[in-house]
């Protein structure tokens, strides 16, 4: 059985991959381990200290790693190969799959094959925008704003594109939506019902990350 190391920025992401992504991939003969970053208390780190803990995962065999971070939180300070020629790009797409190669390629020839690059734009918590119908089934009206979260779908060209500024960003929408709202709480059971097929259907980069991710592991 091949394995995959997802590196996880936090509780969040790691339920989602141990709920979701674990189980599908077992499917295919891939055993899945999530860890979050090192050196970190639920967060992002610096480009170099998590390359490390890439690399460190490199070399424990023949194993495939990747990683399941947000956009949102990286800073400029934390030097991400490309991140400042990514600046002047328009089309958001573009800027993620650039990032992605620039990643790629800083690695060590020798582990490229083994490496898939992922930042989800622009937060994991746009992922629940594929089907808002879950929350209109798992909370009351008292709890739910559901008008807000058909704004926020309505005013992007899909979940993935929900704006990640600080007032608009997808957790910021949710909290505001859904009183009491938890991330690590609901996020991946949320997740869980909307199913990784819807996620795929409306997610173009997400869809793209797992065909890599089934392409370096299984082939």
């Amino acid at each position: 059985m091949r394995r995959l190391v997802v590196i996880c920025e936090g509780p969040t992401e790691q339920e989602f991959c141990n709920d979701l992504l674990r189980g599908y991939f077992r499917q295919k003969d891939v055993w899945l381990d999530a860890p979050t970053i090192k050196h970190s208390h639920g967060g992002i780190v610096a480009w170099d200290t998590l390359k490390r803990q890439i690399v460190g995962h490199l070399h424990e065999g023949d194993c495939v790693v990747s990683m399941l971070v947000d956009y949102y939180r990286i800073k400029d300070s934390y030097g991400f190969p490309g991140w400042r020629e990514s600046k002047g790009m328009s089309n958001p797409y573009d800027k993620m799959r650039f990032l992605f190669r620039q990643m790629l390629h800083d690695l060590d020839g020798r582990f490229r094959a083994r490496f898939v690059p992922y930042i989800q734009m622009h937060e994991f918590e746009g992922l629940l925008f594929s089907d808002i119908s879950v929350f209109a089934r798992n909370f009351t009206d008292g709890e739910l704003d559901f008008r807000l979260l058909k704004e926020a779908v309505a005013c992007s060209g899909s979940p993935e594109e929900i704006n990640n500024g600080p007032a608009t960003a997808p957790s910021e929408r949710l909290k505001r939506a859904v009183k009491g709202y938890d991330k690590v709480v609901y996020g991946a059971c949320l997740a869980a019902e909307i199913g990784l097929e819807a996620i795929r259907e409306k997610c173009v980069l997400f869809r793209e990350w797992l065909e890599r991710l089934e392409t370096a592991c299984v082939g």
